[in-house]
């Protein structure tokens, strides 16, 4: 997986947007989850990327009361929706977030958030 899939969820192709994923832009990098609560935020998609057999997903809130917070869910994509499940096990959210922070450490961390 290229470093661009595990950042940003996108693939290599043609620079164009600066990440070189080939789009224009990132306006679909943005998704609404609906909480247990019923509360709707909008999070930034920071990372999709594997662990062992699944695929996981790094979503940052951009709900100011939600700062310094990153949501990490399953996530899988079936055709053209994708779905995200809860991170079950204490097992499955250590390695999880041991990827994540690996993830966090290879790249350059302020790149992803440069416009």
């Amino acid at each position: 997986m290229s470093e661009n899939k595990e950042l940003f969820g996108c693939d290599d192709y043609e620079e164009s947007c600066g990440c070189g994923c080939g789009c224009d832009d990132h306006g679909d990098d943005i998704i609404t989850l609906t909480l247990e609560d019923g509360k709707e935020v909008d999070c930034a998609i920071i990372a999709i990327f594997p662990v062992e057999d699944k695929d996981y997903i790094a979503l940052l809130p951009l709900d100011e009361q939600e700062e310094g917070e990153i949501y990490l869910y399953e996530f899988k994509e079936k055709d053209d929706s994708i779905e995200l499940l809860s991170i079950e096990s204490d097992e499955e959210y250590e390695a999880v977030t041991e990827a994540f922070d690996e993830i966090l450490e290879e790249a350059d961390f302020e790149e992803l958030f440069e416009e």
